[in-house]
């Protein structure tokens, strides 16, 4: 390994949907963390890798949106956010480009200040703005934090994403590398894919339904065939209301149909193999509110 190699641990946080997940894809080059317009996306902590032969290794992690809880699951996913500043060498905030700092924010610098860890602030989205008006955005923010580097970017169009990668490496200790070079991620298949059938569902249904599903996968099994490997999968939509399953399957299972024919495309194209995908539906009433069901679907702080 050479003497001038770096690794080390970075944070991605900020208020829901302002595109740390998105971000965190297009610096590591490939889709591992779910997206969507719709806010609370990311419910766990997400931990993907960035490695450069030459200059070092990123390990990133993507976590849930800061937000005011709501229900448990929402309690737990503030604490996985805001514990994930802890013991890493480096955090990102992402914040959306505005001369307003609101409550969510006020709190967000609230936690920096108590974390005593370097942070560079990612001004994302300007491709929505004007260029020009990039500098007030920057003025507003400069006075609330003594942040290391303010780097105006693009996670959609990968604007300033390489200055963001060499401004990363110069707070990074020297050290060897956590991962193997050609690790991108050390989440599993299974919670992966039942990730890409969420994030189908949320692009599919009702802005109200996507907050109160959970996505299990009950049966995952590889075989050949004369044609080459088919991973079979089954997996259950869960849901907290009768009337939400019903719009979940669709007339006729029509809905059903599509959030699993546009999960099924992206699973290939994760295990890069056939794939044969059964979706089922099952009403949990109120499971957000359930410890022992938020657990039972992957929701674990000490994962």
């Amino acid at each position: 390994m050479k003497a001038d190699f770096k690794s080390g641990f970075v944070t991605l946080i900020g208020r829901p949907n302002v595109g740390k997940s998105t971000l965190m894809n297009r610096l590591i080059g490939q889709k591992i963390a779910i997206t969507s317009k719709k806010p609370q996306t990311t419910r766990n902590r997400i931990r993907t890798v960035y490695t450069d032969e030459e200059r070092g290794q990123i390990v990133f992690l993507d976590t849930p949106g800061i937000h005011k809880a709501k229900n448990k699951l929402g309690e737990f996913m503030v604490n996985i956010a805001e514990s994930s500043i802890r013991g890493v060498d480096l955090i990102l905030w992402l914040v959306e480009p505005s001369t307003f700092i609101g409550a969510g924010e006020k709190h967000i610098i609230d936690v920096l200040k108590k974390a005593n860890v370097p942070v560079i602030l990612c001004i994302n989205k300007t491709d929505t703005v004007k260029h020009d008006s990039i500098l007030e955005f920057i003025d507003t923010y400069r006075k609330e934090y003594d942040f290391e580097e303010i780097v105006p970017l693009s996670a959609k169009t990968g604007e300033n994403c390489d200055v963001l990668i060499d401004q990363i490496f110069k707070y990074l200790p020297y050290g060897d590398m956590f991962y193997d070079p050609d690790t991108i991620t050390d989440e599993p298949e299974r919670a992966i894919v039942a990730e890409l059938i969420r994030e189908k569902s949320l692009h599919t249904l009702d802005e109200e339904i996507p907050h109160g599903i959970a996505v299990a996968i009950d049966s995952f099994k590889y075989r050949e065939n004369n044609k080459g490997p088919i991973c079979d999968i089954d997996a259950t939509i869960i849901c907290e209301k009768y009337s939400h399953k019903g719009i979940i399957i669709g007339k006729g299972g029509s809905m059903l149909k599509k959030i699993g024919s546009n999960a099924r495309y992206e699973i290939e194209r994760l295990l890069d193999c056939k794939v044969n995908l059964q979706l089922w539906v099952k009403v949990k009433k109120d499971w957000r509110d359930s410890d022992y069901l938020i657990k039972n679907y992957g929701y674990r702080e000490d994962d």
